[in-house]
């Protein structure tokens, strides 16, 4: 599809922002000590950074000065989001995909694949199976195909609100599906969705013609990069960006998704509600090119300088990754994980506890199950969260801005938080989990302020522990 025969589909700001003289140059200025000073005291006062702030932190070459960039993400990290982590899982919707993208295993010539696309009956299997092991909040991930189209996403999302089990629903469902015009995101906006997520994967665009065929829809680099302002101009408050690290310069990358990020705040007055930064991973029929792989040392720092460079952005780390490398970034960056994530299509209930890589769209680097992330999370002083009450409450977009900014957001998060918990710890959690559980809400009620926000929240802990009562929010 060329630019012009479907130029009146684009966003009112559409332009292809990512200046690549410019952010190349950026990272050709080494960063002095002083100025990056300078930098981390900015974002600590919870400014976002601009991109030639961001590219300074990029350059940095002595080890001492990363040290003082990880101590600042860390102290930011617990300044805006305290210590909880908000989990979700994946749910899989098909696998057909008319895209040829050579890093993914569901691209259209790939015959090692397993195609399906789930019925409304499976879909409502797959949910059970998620509700019966505590989840709340899920993505639906579909391919890019016609059949997906936004009739059909919308039908999806709606079919999973439907769901019912005792004392569970899903309270949130978030998207990550392909591109589309106005009136398509509107249509799935109105299903009642919560974020819907698009990848640039890369921003650098030799890189991206290399990759994604020109032939196919993905093909066309400024109609997915105009996405997300198209669908902010159709409703969709929420968005979140992201990039595919592995494909090219990693440093780029981050200039590009906080260019992407400043992009939106300029136009629709509110940045991204989330970036994703997964790596690349083996998959099934996928040869991989590792010249830009990215070490963990350096994955280390793109999600430090991510969290310095966008105060209140979600940074979501998925079980693409090691366990002990989730673990070892979550306390200076990441707020949501997923968990017991399995990414077969119709995986939940059909093959177990084993990988099956030709059904999957890329390999799983961490299969434990969300009991066990849980009780890990605990272990190491985070509050497991499933709380979906901003999204409900209108608490989104320019308005969620308004809370977090100042800081407010902190009133209503950690007593959602541990009201989710205790949910899951009464309906779900295995012994040690639960006591592990109930240990960690007591010491937190003990740090919260006496008040009569303490005081309800007291009691509401007590309904949802001694009654039928869930969903009790603030």
């Amino acid at each position: 599809m060329s630019h012009v025969t479907r130029s009146h589909r684009l966003s009112q700001s559409a332009v292809d922002f990512i200046d690549e003289p410019y952010l190349f140059s950026l990272l050709e200025q080494p960063a002095q000590a002083g100025e990056v000073r300078d930098i981390i005291a900015k974002s600590l006062s919870k400014e976002p950074l601009t991109v030639p702030e961001t590219a300074k932190l990029l350059t940095i070459q002595q080890p001492d000065l990363w040290e003082e960039v990880f101590d600042a993400a860390r102290r930011l990290k617990r300044d805006v989001y305290g210590n909880r982590i908000v989990l979700f899982a994946p749910l899989y919707i098909g696998s057909e995909c008319t895209n040829d993208c050579v890093y993914c295993a569901f691209r259209r010539s790939n015959p090692n694949v397993v195609r399906r696309t789930l019925s409304p009956d499976d879909i409502e299997s797959q949910v059970c199976h998620l509700l019966d092991r505590g989840h709340k909040r899920l993505i639906l991930v579909f391919g890019e195909h016609p059949r997906y189209s936004p009739e059909f996403i919308a039908d999806c999302v709606r079919r999973v609100y439907a769901v019912k089990r005792p004392r569970a629903n899903i309270r949130r469902v978030n998207i990550n599906a392909a591109p589309l015009d106005h009136e398509g995101f509107a249509t799935v906006k109105a299903a009642g969705i919560g974020t819907y997520q698009i990848f640039q994967e890369t921003y650098h665009h030799e890189t991206y013609a290399k990759v994604h065929p020109r032939n196919t829809r993905k093909g066309d680099y400024l109609w997915r990069l105009d996405a997300l302002s198209r669908a902010m101009e159709a409703g969709c408050d929420d968005v979140g960006i992201g990039a595919l690290f592995g494909l090219f310069d990693w440093r780029f990358e981050v200039l590009g998704l906080v260019s992407h990020a400043w992009h939106l705040q300029r136009h629709y007055n509110v940045g991204p509600h989330t970036i994703s930064f997964p790596r690349l991973r083996r998959a099934a029929g996928v040869t991989l090119d590792e010249t830009y792989r990215v070490s963990d040392e350096d994955f280390k720092r793109l999600i430090a300088v991510l969290r310095l460079s966008v105060p209140y952005t979600g940074l979501i780390l998925t079980a693409r990754e090691p366990a002990e490398l989730r673990r070892a970034v979550m306390e200076f960056g990441v707020s949501q994980i997923d968990a017991g994530s399995r990414i077969e299509v119709g995986g939940y209930t059909e093959v177990g506890d084993a990988q099956v890589l030709e059904r999957e769209q890329f390999e799983l680097g961490d299969l434990r199950p969300l009991d066990e992330v849980i009780r890990q999370l605990m272990t190491d002083g985070y509050i497991p969260s499933f709380c979906t009450a901003c999204y409900r409450l209108g608490r989104t977009g320019e308005h969620f801005m308004e809370y977090a900014i100042p800081g407010f957001i902190q009133r209503f998060c950690t007593p959602n938080a541990l009201s989710t918990l205790m949910e899951y710890l009464v309906d779900y959690a295995s012994r040690e989990t639960y006591e592990t559980g109930v240990r960690l809400i007591e010491n937190e009620l003990a740090k919260l302020p006496d008040g009569p926000r303490k005081t309800a929240l007291i009691e509401r802990l007590r309904r949802i522990r001694e009654t039928e009562e869930r969903d009790l929010y603030f």
